[in-house]
């Protein structure tokens, strides 16, 4: 198992899935499920999943595709390029960063967020964030007709260059660990599942658009209508000087699961998970001797915000790996804790029937 999600993760780090852009992404993932002999579907919003029928509660597990970046805004006459947010990208560490632009063809055009020679930087620069619309990307052109002839264009995707780098104790740093380390999970879980006998009936999503406005899953979720919706994603490490204040997450201690998540600043939506969901969680983690944290937490949200209010409503509930550094160009994750969230989940899944009570 470990070596299989590993080797899932590294690939998929190094796809480009910028929000609206997930077709890389979204083709490996396919032909993975393929090799398992599955068959996947997709929606016309690009959202992919396989389907394992059975008895009980229908269920719903599903993670994001799509990586946080940037679209192209302005071409510049002298051939620099103006970019848009798309997510929550931190404006703080733009400036240097290494960035590719994924053309439909299937190449890549590499550029670098420009950031001002230190020797010409006043005093009162020295300290400043610049902000995001006042960067530019130099990808080595003079004209504004040689960018173009490249293949970039109003509107191009662009995102951190795809970068995997192996630390100590079996540590992951890199592009888009959010949420592709969601997706390996969840091709192992795929392959558990399709070697079972009997269990509930589940739907198995690879969703898009999450990290845009967390809305991408919604025309599935409506078509799927789950009695039961487990999404799975990051839970924000809190064991880092600058977070110490923000929870008990340590990375390499186990995965989590979200008791209360919030976010208010526009999106004015959050999650508290179903009690017997939580309860489940619980006893099946400590049955099978699995570490489990828990996180409460402002400031983040998923998709599942948005699920948790399809049809009747849905019993729902956040689960996740520990990982530093989010939405950063070298985010950081522990092996270990996948593994142990594949094996949770898979457990979980297991202890679901139709005796489950979902009346709150």
């Amino acid at each position: 198992m470990k070596n299989k999600i590993y080797n899932n993760l590294i690939e998929l780090m190094m796809l480009p899935g910028l929000s609206g852009y997930e077709n890389r992404v979204c083709n490996h993932i396919s032909n993975k499920l393929k090799e398992l002999g599955l068959f996947p579907k997709k929606d016309v919003m690009g959202n992919l999943w396989v389907s394992f029928p059975g008895e009980g509660p229908n269920i719903m597990l599903f993670t994001h595709m799509d990586q946080i970046g940037f679209v192209v805004r302005k071409i510049e006459k002298n051939g620099f390029i103006r970019i848009e947010r798309l997510g929550g990208v931190p404006e703080k560490a733009l400036a240097s960063q290494a960035v590719i632009f994924p053309l439909e063809n299937g190449s890549e055009i590499f550029g670098i967020i420009a950031n001002k020679s230190h020797h010409a930087t006043q005093q009162d620069e020295k300290y400043n964030v610049v902000p995001y619309k006042d960067l530019y990307i130099d990808v080595g052109v003079d004209t504004f007709e040689e960018v173009i002839k490249l293949g970039i264009n109003i509107g191009s995707p662009v995102v951190y260059k795809p970068t995997v780098e192996e630390l100590s104790n079996e540590r992951i740093a890199g592009t888009s660990i959010d949420d592709r380390a969601g997706c390996a999970i969840a091709i192992e879980i795929a392959e558990k599942l399709s070697l079972r006998k009997k269990g509930p009936p589940i739907n198995l999503v690879f969703s898009v658009q999450e990290e845009f406005n967390l809305r991408g899953v919604i025309p599935l979720a409506q078509q799927l209508l789950p009695d039961i919706a487990i999404q799975l994603d990051l839970i924000l490490a809190t064991d880092t000087p600058d977070m110490r204040d923000r929870g008990n997450i340590s990375l390499g201690k186990g995965p989590a699961i979200s008791l209360f998540s919030f976010h208010g600043r526009g999106t004015l939506n959050g999650v508290i998970p179903h009690p017997a969901l939580v309860k489940l969680f619980e006893k099946t983690a400590l049955q099978n001797k699995i570490p489990l944290q828990k996180s409460a937490h402002n400031g983040a949200l998923t998709d599942l915000s948005y699920v948790q209010l399809v049809g009747k409503g849905v019993a729902c509930i956040d689960v996740g790996f520990p990982l530093r550094y989010s939405h950063s160009s070298l985010e950081i994750c522990d092996l270990n804790d996948l593994i142990q969230l594949t094996k949770l989940l898979g457990e979980v899944l297991d202890n679901i029937d139709g005796k489950i009570d979902l009346n709150r």
